[in-house]
Formats: C-alpha cells, sequence, structure tokens
C-alpha cells in the first residue's frame, strides 16, 4: 500500500523549524535557561529575511518547505533534475545549476532520496564552494549529508550550523556529531505528528475497503495506472512492460521524445493505462536522458514524473494478435522499437527493431543483452565465450539478422559481469540487467 503525502506537511513543518532554530540557536538557549542562567550575550541570532535558501530536491516537500519560508522574507532558489524551471518558477524558487547554487545559499535543506547520485552530494567539496557560515538541514535521508565531512566544516566554522532529523545509521552507532553544539539533532520525527499519522491511516483503510469492492487498488489517491494490476490475468503484462521499459532504458533511447505504445489481442484490450505505467517504471528508472536513472518507480510514481518532465506517451489497442505467439507489446522510441509477450506469467521478448528471436527470450533474473554481426555461428561462439569465463548459462537465444547484424539475449545464473568480459571482443555492444 501507498499512501502519498500522507506525511508531507508534517516534515515541511519540522524542515522549517529547524531553520528557525538554526537562526536563533534556540535550543542551546533553552538549555542555558533550564540550567538556571541569565545569559543573552552568547546567543546572537539573525533573521532569516532576505537570506536565500537552497532547496535540493523541489517535489512535494521541498515545495511546501518554498512557500512557508518566502513568507519569512527568504529568497528560494533550488535544484532538481526532473523538476524544470518554468515549474518550480511558479511556487517561486529559481532553478539553477548545484555549481551556481552553492556560493549563493545562507542554508539549505536537502528533499531528495537516497540514490547513488545524491548519497555524500554535499560533502568537503560542496561545504568550500559555500559561503562561510552556511547553514544545512537534512530531513530526507540519511547520507545526503556527508556526517564526516559535515562534523569538520562545523568544526572549522565553514558550517554555522546543521539541523538533521535523519542518520545514516538509525540510531546513529556515534553521537559525536549529534551532540556537537552547533547541531540540532531530532530521532527521525518528520512525519512524527498526529495529523500525518491519521493521514496515513485513513489513507490506508480507503485503501482497503477500494479493494475489497473490487475497486481500484489506490482509488481516487492514485493513478488509475494501479487498476487491474493486482489481477493473475494483468500481473504478468504489468512485468512485461517493466522489462520493456527497462530494455528500452538499457539500449540509451530518450524517453522525452515521446512513446508509442501498441497493444495487440483480447486479453490487453483494457491494459493501457497500466501497461503504459509499467513500461513508463521500467524505462525511467533505467534512462540516462531524465536525471531519474536508479531511481525505484511505480505504476504511481512513474506517470506523475513522465507528465512533470513533458513526456508523450500514445497507447494503440488491437483486439487481434498479429503473430503465432498470441498477444504482443510493441513499445517504440527513437526508432527502436521492441516486442514482447507472455506465457506461463513469464515475460518474453519476441523482437528488437523487426527482427525475432527463437526461441523467445525469457526475460526474468541475470541477462546480457548484446548486438553482434549476423554469422550463423554466432549462438556457439558466444556459449563459448561465456563458459569459458565460468559464467553458468541458463538460456541463450538470437534473433534473426537484419542490416548484417543481429542481437541476442543470455540468461545467466551467475552475475553478467563475467559474462560480459568475456564476450566483449566477439560483439558491437553488450550490456547487463537485472530483472
Amino acid at each position: 500500500m501507498n499512501t502519498p503525502g500522507g506525511n508531507t506537511l508534517s516534515a515541511a513543518e519540522h524542515t522549517c523549524a529547524l531553520i528557525c532554530c538554526l537562526s536563533r540557536d534556540i535550543p542551546n538557549a533553552v538549555a542555558t535557561m533550564r540550567a538556571g542562567k541569565w545569559d543573552r550575550k552568547n546567543f546572537m541570532g539573525s533573521e532569516l529575511y532576505g537570506k536565500t535558501l537552497g532547496i535540493i530536491g523541489l517535489g512535494r516537500i521541498g515545495k511546501e518547505v518554498a512557500l512557508r519560508m518566502q513568507s519569512f522574507g527568504m529568497t528560494t532558489i533550488g535544484y532538481d533534475p526532473i523538476i524544470p524551471g518554468t515549474v518550480s518558477a511558479e511556487f517561486g524558487v529559481e532553478w539553477m545549476e548545484l555549481e551556481h547554487l552553492w556560493p549563493r545559499v545562507d542554508y539549505i535543506t536537502v528533499h531528495t532520496p537516497l540514490i547513488p547520485q545524491t548519497t555524500n552530494l554535499i560533502n568537503d567539496a560542496v561545504f568550500a564552494k559555500c559561503k562561510a557560515r552556511v547553514r544545512v538541514v537534512n530531513c530526507a535521508r540519511g547520507g545526503i549529508i556527508d556526517e564526516d565531512a559535515l562534523l569538520k566544516a562545523l568544526e572549522s566554522g565553514q558550517c554555522g550550523g546543521a539541523g538533521l532529523d535523519v542518520y545514516i545509521n538509525e540510531p546513529p552507532t556515534d553521537y559525536k556529531l549529534a551532540q556537537h553544539p552547533k547541531v540540532i539533532a531530532t530521532p527521525h520525527l518528520g512525519a512524527s505528528t498526529v495529523e500525518a499519522q491519521k493521514r496515513v491511516a485513513v489513507e490506508i483503510a480507503e485503501q482497503f475497503v477500494d479493494l475489497m469492492k473490487g475497486k481500484s487498488l489506490f482509488g481516487a489517491i492514485n493513478a488509475q495506472a494501479m487498476n487491474n494490476a493486482l489481477s493473475p490475468d494483468t500481473r504478468p503484462w504489468v512485468e512485461l512492460g517493466r522489462c520493456l521499459g527497462t530494455l528500452l532504458g538499457k539500449l540509451g533511447v530518450n524517453p522525452k521524445h515521446g512513446v508509442s505504445l501498441l497493444a495487440y489481442g483480447q486479453v490487453l484490450k483494457n491494459a493501457g493505462q497500466y501497461l503504459s505505467a509499467a513500461v513508463l517504471a521500467g524505462l525511467l528508472g533505467n534512462s540516462t536522458h531524465c536525471g531519474c536513472e536508479g531511481l525505484n518507480l511505480n505504476l504511481v510514481s512513474a506517470p506523475a514524473l513522465a507528465k512533470k518532465l513533458g513526456i508523450q506517451v500514445q497507447v494503440s489497442m488491437h483486439d487481434i494478435a498479429t503473430n503465432f505467439h498470441g498477444p504482443l507489446v510493441l513499445v517504440t522510441i527513437d526508432n527502436q522499437t521492441v516486442g514482447g509477450t507472455a506465457s506461463g506469467g513469464q515475460p518474453l521478448l519476441e523482437s528488437i527493431n523487426g527482427t525475432q528471436f527463437s526461441p523467445l527470450a525469457a526475460l526474468s533474473g541475470q541477462v546480457i543483452v548484446f548486438k553482434a554481426s549476423a554469422d550463423p555461428g554466432l549462438l556457439a561462439t558466444i556459449a563459448g565465450l561465456i563458459a569459458g569465463k565460468g559464467a553458468h548459462i541458463q538460456g541463450l537465444s538470437v534473433s534473426g539478422h537484419k542490416g548484417g547484424t543481429q542481437w541476442g539475449v543470455v540468461n545467466l545464473q551467475t552475475a553478467p559481469e563475467v559474462g560480459l568480459h568475456g564476450i566483449s571482443a566477439a560483439v558491437q555492444s553488450a550490456f547487463s540487467i537485472s530483472f
């Protein structure tokens, strides 16, 4: 079950609270009063008015933070690889590349997932580019800010303070950072409000009610692409769509040039929304053209992301299957077309760019896809090279040839890197996929 937006406001408010506390050193001032001390001289703060807030990640939470901090008179600038400047401008955030953002900000707050591209995003090099005494806040995911780099910046004075609600290890194994006098540390409380928990509970309850009534799994609160996605009749086609999208992403197509989906067969007659959503989930998470490579997208988030990116998807459904393999799905981007079907609950690759595989290639587990010059002995050559590297082959299929080239798919029991190394000299190109 998914409850998008359930804790958005609570996380945004917690972020704003940490920013405010950092500006006036409120926790330390409170501590002195509790210790029976009246100390005004050591707690000179600074106004938020006129300061610049850099927001990394301009999704739901980042947007809400921006709107709230603008009411303090802060200038809000930000970066997001997915949301363009035309969209962020609508809620008062000037979009800019990170290298231009770092030198301008007085405060930084991060609102991104933790993926390879965002791990240690704020590090020694970034602190060196920022103003002296820049303040940072992380209510998103531990690890986006390099904790060692943050500690060094706090000690040197390059960082004037940090508000942390998340950590690499939770609970932390070392409290040195949390106990630093310039750090306001809370134990992952971003979603810990009565309202957020109630909102999430209500949304989940509504989803179960809809499910029991045979309605969409996610009802009105999520995309219609989830309709029927758990049905035994449609689940294999959802998986096929994801696999075909993943394959196209690995082929290097640019989704922004538009996606064309053709589905043939009575079983796919009503599959348009969830099938296209599945294709987008696999495609965008594996595309190098959209700034979202590595994101774990689903049938809800993928269409929403595609809409933000301006990606056009054309879907055409036909009742009659076109080949002896039965129902067929064809997806085309940038003149690259992949076709597939499903049998026994297993997604199968039928063709790449019109060249058909025999036998059909299984899209599951560890897979190597390669392109090579047409050669009657190609199958034996590839099998020998891979086996010679000690890799265990589960299946091997090659397509017919077109224009002097043909495609091949190798299913492996072992990690695909060994097989890739083995065949590199015998093919034009090759890549691995873990389905």
